[in-house]
């Protein structure tokens, strides 16, 4: 009788010790945001020494698809590249980045819920969060920016980093076949499969919102991409038609990215 009233004891305390094995374990993931500092030091230690800064931006992107689109879009994508990689972690996303003027407003600012910040600012926090993780051992800082509008503030970033940087062991990079791919790249692929530049769109258009879809689709309003009226820019909505949409049209796109990045990355940093 004794050691049938153990056993439900017995069963708790193994059930007790596997649990905290696991909470023992450092998290499968890339986000930095979700590693303490010791588990940061030992995997830096291990050999990744690329961290990459996804750069998103808040701004309207149309009545479809919320404001946190570049954002979410930035993050989800530099993890699947940092997966890819193997030896790359992801910084937190940069959410605040030059949207044009607000006095008077001009670009997206005319639209609630755009935030911008002046170019010098936006490039300082650059450079002050590629010297962090240069302090901490980070070899190859890599920024993904997911907005056209600040190609050239990343541009001339990297050019001072790197400049800066000379002699160290830290270097910047800003692969052009990230943005190239999401943006010219992926319009050429829509064009294969029948669809028109009037749909594909430069914002918020056929393009923007298929790769939104296929990455964050709880973001996307379908019920007003499939009202009937198309869309224009006083909708926020440019030289484009986001009416046929869709997640698997999306998923060319993200897929393109992804492989195009990670292939330009390990030719950029091979041997470092």
């Amino acid at each position: 009788m004794m050691r049938h009233a153990l056993r439900p004891v017995l069963a708790a305390v193994i059930l007790f010790i596997a649990a905290q094995t696991v909470f023992a374990q450092t998290p499968r993931t890339v986000l930095l945001q979700g590693l303490t500092w010791t588990e940061l030091r030992d995997q830096i230690q291990a050999g990744k020494t690329t961290i990459i800064i996804p750069i998103g931006g808040t701004e309207q992107s149309g009545p479809g698809i919320a404001v946190g689109k570049h954002n979410v879009r930035a993050q989800w994508l530099s993890q699947k590249i940092a997966e890819e990689l193997g030896n790359a972690l992801v910084a937190p996303v940069i959410a605040y980045v030059p949207e044009g003027s607000y006095a008077p407003p001009t670009s997206h600012m005319r639209f609630p819920g755009t935030i911008t910040i002046p170019d010098d600012v936006f490039e300082k926090t650059l450079e002050s969060a590629a010297n962090s993780f240069a302090v901490h051992g980070f070899r190859n800082i890599v920024f993904l920016g997911d907005h056209g509008g600040y190609q050239k503030n990343i541009q001339r970033v990297v050019a001072h980093l790197n400049k800066s940087w000379a002699g160290t062991a830290a270097r910047a990079f800003v692969p052009p076949e990230y943005y190239a791919t999401s943006s010219d790249g992926y319009a050429q692929i829509l064009r294969q499969h029948g669809f028109r530049d009037d749909e594909i769109g430069t914002h918020a258009g056929l393009a923007d919102t298929s790769l939104q879809l296929a990455v964050a689709p709880q973001m996307v309003r379908l019920d007003r991409l499939h009202s009937g009226a198309k869309l224009g820019p006083a909708d926020g909505v440019y030289g484009g038609d986001p009416r046929r949409s869709s997640a698997e049209l999306g998923r060319l796109g993200i897929d393109a990215i992804v492989s195009r990045t990670v292939d330009a990355l390990r030719k950029d940093t091979a041997g470092r």
